[in-house]
């Protein structure tokens, strides 16, 4: 194999190397509040290479593959993780440093972003597990990092036993498909797969790990708990990065590997996507705390996400991997106010923000924005991302569900409404104080409210998008 070849991971490789560079500086550098801002540069040339355009190709003999959309998610994750580091910065310097876990904290989740890159250009189930893997054990890490507070040693306890049944059950599921077929590759499982009972209990269960990463109902119950007692840069992370990268991957299973399936996973999508936008909404109604909040928010984004899945083509690739690319920005524009709050005071409830637009109105504005993309109301990104997942289903006669979808998108839009009315029509005795934000957090929530009216407005991405090549 030549260079030319190995340049096809360029983004794993270059990602590989700034880990290793991160490793070797810990060593020899005693200021470790200048680590992190090196840390957060060399990851920032990281995410400026991975926009060098890239060619298809495959490697070890079609265990590894990159297509141009796989390589666009790549630097859509790139940009979400940027994000949730200039968001974070100040937290680890306050808080991580001190403890001297700042660098384990950049590697964690480095090597976690690494995982998913194999798992979202693995070509056989081999190097999808694998992947699986090298991201979802970092993030039980960086969930319980917070090691002197009780609830984030439980957040962690919580998600690694849950993971690890999620893992074994899709491992168990490849095995089912593994023994009708004889192959672990896509391509050979897509021509020898034939219906029947083992090849669809197999399929099953091997969806069941995956709908446990997406946050899909009833594979759910992790994740309020999980994102509440988590760091809040760590909850983004889960909230985005992990949720895109498992979406992404099973997008590409169910439009190629599992085409013999079509009818009965439609009927499953369909089933799954109503469960989840009820539940995610209704749940979402009653939270007070502002992670739990988002925690159901996101759960009932992920229900809306299937409407696409359940478009069996090109508008139904495009419109997903739209629709997560502005549910990657805003929810990071939501969880950069948390954050920043969060920070400098401590508090994380939905009532500490009443009067918050009187004493920090510019915080309050990026939420606001934020919010009302997270509903789908215009001009921002996400009534585009919601309008085209709509489109994506009523184009297969799924009017009902569309009707459904629609119906939780005004439940939706009061509960998002409640934070809005905290924020500029309740007044407290008690305001959050005004305070300044440091320079890294304002670069991170200008990236994510750039994305969300850059995204919306400027509509020719969605067409470029639409136009490459499907896998």
């Amino acid at each position: 194999m030549d260079l030319g070849g190995f340049l096809l991971m360029r983004q794993e490789l270059v990602l590989l190397a700034v880990i290793l560079l991160l490793v070797i500086l810990e060593i020899f550098m005693s200021n470790k509040k200048a680590l992190v801002n090196m840390a957060i540069a060399f990851f920032t040339i990281h995410t400026v290479i991975g926009f060098i355009p890239l060619e298809d190709g495959s490697l070890f003999g079609g265990m590894f593959h990159t297509t141009q959309l796989i390589h666009l998610f790549k630097n859509v994750l790139n940009v979400g993780v940027l994000i949730i580091l200039l968001q974070s910065a100040e937290w680890i310097k306050k808080e991580i440093v001190a403890q001297h876990k700042s660098t384990e904290f950049f590697m964690l989740m480095l090597s976690s972003l690494l995982g998913m890159y194999y798992m979202i250009s693995s070509g056989d189930f081999l190097m999808f597990y694998l992947g699986l893997e090298l991201s979802a054990l970092p993030i039980a890490a960086l969930v319980a990092f917070e090691t002197s507070k009780r609830v984030s040693a439980e957040a962690g306890i919580k998600f690694i036993l849950s993971a690890a049944l999620a893992s074994g059950t899709s491992v168990f599921g490849v095995s089912l498909i593994y023994a009708t077929t004889g192959s672990i590759y896509f391509s050979d499982v897509a021509e020898l797969l034939t219906y029947s009972n083992l090849s669809l209990v197999g399929f099953i269960f091997f969806f069941s790990g995956l709908a446990f990463k997406i946050s899909l109902v009833p594979f759910h119950f992790w994740t309020a708990d999980v994102y509440e007692g988590a760091p809040i840069g760590v909850t983004s992370y889960l909230s985005v990065i992990s949720k895109g990268s498992a979406v992404m991957i099973l997008m590409i299973i169910l439009f190629t590997v599992m085409k013999p399936f079509e009818v009965v996973t439609s009927s499953m999508l369909y089933i799954v996507s109503i469960g989840t936008m009820f539940i995610g909404n209704l749940f979402a109604l009653r939270q007070q705390n502002m992670k739990r909040f988002l925690a159901f928010s996101s759960i009932a984004q992920a229900g809306f996400i299937l409407l696409g899945l359940l478009s069996h083509d090109q508008l139904g690739i495009s419109t997903v991997v739209y629709f997560v690319s502005i549910y990657v920005f805003t929810n990071l524009a939501a969880f950069g106010v948390i954050q920043a709050i969060s920070t400098q005071t401590g508090k994380e409830n939905m009532d500490d923000y009443n009067g918050l637009y009187r004493t920090n109105p510019k915080l309050s504005l990026v939420m606001m924005l934020a919010l009302f993309s997270l509903a789908g109301i215009p001009p921002v990104a996400g009534f585009f991302g919601k309008f085209f997942l709509f489109t994506a289903a009523a184009s297969q006669g799924l009017y009902f569900l569309v009707f459904l979808a629609v119906v939780n998108v005004t439940i939706s839009l009061y509960y998002y409404l409640l934070v809005i009315r905290a924020m500029f029509l309740r007044k407290s005795d008690n305001p959050i104080p005004y305070f300044e934000s440091k320079f890294t957090m304002k670069l991170g929530l200008i990236l994510a409210v750039v994305g969300v009216l850059f995204i919306g407005v400027y509509s020719p991405i969605y067409d470029y998008i639409y136009q490459l090549s499907i896998f």
